[in-house]
């Protein structure tokens, strides 16, 4: 059973935990995705993406350490529901540019979770007065809005060469690996 959330601070480190587990997962999930990409571009995106969350884990070590408080706390099933849903989908039968159009919108519903989890811990820290925490956390959300602006983008193309390739009967889809 979890610890009684009393106060703002308690719903804070709960939630912390939460984007912790979820960062975790992540840094598990994204090699085999790596793999699975055919687009040069989104396979370096993904890596790129990697070691960001790398950095991210870092810098909620250091917001735990502060709070002197343990990053351990119950499995992100969230995540673990949108991870789950990627790897599903990865290996689905599909056409190279199709197959990585769907794991673009896999990262991307990834991406949409953590800006909002960022975004109300954020909020949090601001009202607690923690600006060191704040600080950290808009890093880590400004991070997470400029991959899902790459993702959209290349989004356009890999869309462009899925629609190409129903249109034309190609087998071909972009640049690969």
């Amino acid at each position: 059973m979890s610890k009684k959330l009393e106060s703002l601070k308690d719903l804070y480190i709960h939630e912390l935990k939460d984007i912790y587990s979820a960062e975790k997962q992540i840094t598990k999930a994204l090699p085999k995705l790596i793999k699975a990409v055919n687009s040069k571009e989104l396979k370096a995106g993904f890596q790129e993406h990697l070691e960001q969350t790398k950095k991210q884990i870092t810098r909620l070590d250091t917001i735990f350490a502060r709070l002197s408080e343990n990053s351990s706390g119950p499995k992100c099933k969230g995540m673990e529901g949108l991870l789950e849903e990627g790897k599903d989908f990865s290996k689905e039968e599909a056409a190279p540019a199709v197959l990585d159009a769907g794991l673009i919108v896999g990262a991307q519903k990834v991406e949409h979770y953590e800006i909002a989890a960022y975004g109300s811990l954020c909020t949090f820290a601001g009202l607690l007065g923690y600006q060191e925490d704040l600080d950290l956390l808009k890093q880590s959300i400004e991070e997470e809005e400029a991959t899902d602006k790459k993702l959209t983008q290349l989004s356009e193309t890999l869309n462009q060469d899925a629609e190409e390739m129903v249109t034309t009967g190609s087998k071909k889809s972009g640049s690969r690996k």
